[in-house]
């Protein structure tokens, strides 16, 4: 996956820093004070402008240094909006980082722009997808950025703190496309969750569900709008992180860590509805290549992630070990080498050996031999060292030693077998039997 250079990871952050600088000074004008109330021994801040009466508080955020900090210095934030539009440009030509289309993106602007994420909504879905790739300094699949949805999630209770309200989400998605429209929801006629425009862009509003399963909305009174309840939503907008859309001068939004959307994309594959494969495909290529980045880049994050998730129970235990089961074996074991796990959490897999002749490879001095996992191939191989010591082949040419392998080679499968799903994956996708397996073959159980 290519990286992007240095100098244009830094001028995104730089992006990041002023885009957020100048919308909360926006939202934040000179002529008003900052004060704070305290919430479950908690703090959040407000903006109170001098000149409005009534109740003209607006909700910033909760208490934390990088907050602190912005209170202090946003008197001396300037706007340069060309400035930033030239970057956003640069980005996306130079660096070859994803965009929406221009309709996605004149409505997550608007939704900016009214005070969406500021009241801590989070954009999630692929348009928040787009945005990891100048967060982890990478380019991503194309394949895996496209989209006509945008999807905005908040926590019911967060709706209900901020004592704030944006006005009427339709109004708002109007001001951006006028063909846009209120969908009655399937279950009560008389709530919306959706919004359609002409053409087919959806924007669909989502609320964590932890309690019984139900298709009962429920209202988040901060947004002004209905929102569907799904399961393991919780987990995946914990603890939001700053990101910028490329469109237009840059789009301060909050989504969720890459992490946590990367275990997030591996649970909800297995609990799309029948017939949604191409949602699935969709789920599993994006877990993948933010897979592949972050084992790389962040290992600790992915792997604290996924212990959160794993700890959360039998329902989460079991669609995480399904979703990596589905997984490309290079996925697959890169995560559970990052994580510290073997193959034997995955339910179902095994390790199986059509017929085929083995061959020897003189260049790594092993015998090779087919083997397939999950439905896939899987590289196994035998030492000449395990040869020589436990299969009596010593100092023989590769042709005795490739006699040496048929005449014990169901013992070596087997061995294979147990190295594959209970030994520590040393090699992605490779197994490798070497010499001692034999006779420890209790180490792999």
């Amino acid at each position: 996956m290519y990286e992007i250079p240095l100098a244009l990871q830094t001028v995104y952050a730089d992006l990041l820093d002023r885009a957020f600088n100048d919308a909360f000074a926006e939202d934040s004008p000179d002529n008003g004070t900052f004060v704070s109330k305290t919430r479950n021994g908690r703090r959040y801040w407000y903006f109170q402008p001098n000149d409005v009466k009534g109740r003209p508080q607006k909700y910033v955020g909760p208490e934390t240094q990088e907050l602190l900090e912005r209170i202090e210095n946003h008197k001396r934030s300037i706007s340069d909006v060309r400035q930033r539009r030239s970057v956003v440009a640069s980005l996306h030509n130079s660096a070859g980082l994803p965009r929406p289309g221009d309709q996605v993106g004149a409505v997550v602007e608007v939704l900016a722009k009214a005070g969406v994420f500021r009241l801590r909504a989070v954009l999630v879905g692929t348009v928040a997808y787009q945005t990891y790739a100048a967060m982890l300094g990478v380019r991503l699949p194309l394949r895996t950025v496209m989209s006509m949805d945008i999807d905005i999630a908040q926590l019911y209770d967060i709706s209900i703190a901020v004592e704030e309200t944006v006005p009427p989400i339709l109004q708002i998605l109007q001001s951006a496309d006028k063909t846009f429209r209120a969908i009655q929801h399937s279950h009560d006629t008389r709530q919306t969750t959706r919004y359609e425009a002409r053409g087919g862009l959806r924007v669909d509003f989502l609320t964590p569900n932890t309690g019984p399963d139900t298709d009962q909305p429920k209202h988040l009174e901060a947004l002004k709008t209905d929102a569907e309840q799904l399961r393991f939503l919780d987990f995946l907008i914990a603890e939001p992180v700053r990101a910028i859309v490329l469109h237009g001068n840059g789009i301060p939004v909050l989504v969720p860590s890459p992490q946590r959307y990367a275990v997030h994309k591996l649970i909800v594959s297995r609990r799309r509805w029948e017939g949604n494969i191409a949602k699935i495909g969709k789920d599993l290529w994006q877990a993948s290549a933010l897979i592949e980045i972050l084992a790389k880049h962040r290992p600790y994050d992915l792997k604290d992630s996924w212990r959160e998730a794993w700890e959360r129970g039998p329902a989460w235990r079991q669609c995480l070990s399904e979703g990596l089961g589905q997984l490309e074996p290079e996925a697959r074991d890169l995560l559970l080498k990052t994580i510290g796990a073997t193959r034997s959490i995955i339910t179902g897999l095994t390790l199986s050996f059509p017929s085929g002749r083995p061959s020897y490879d003189f260049d790594r001095d092993v015998v090779m031999f087919p083997a397939e996992g999950g439905g896939k191939r899987v590289i196994c191989r035998v030492s000449r060292e395990a040869l020589d010591d436990d299969f009596g082949a010593q100092k023989e040419r590769g042709h005795r030693r490739l006699a040496a392998f048929q005449e014990h080679r169901k013992t070596i499968e087997e061995i294979a077998a147990k190295k594959f799903l209970y030994g520590p994956i040393d090699e992605v996708n490779v197994v490798l039997v070497k010499s001692g397996d034999a006779k420890n073959p209790i180490t792999f159980q």
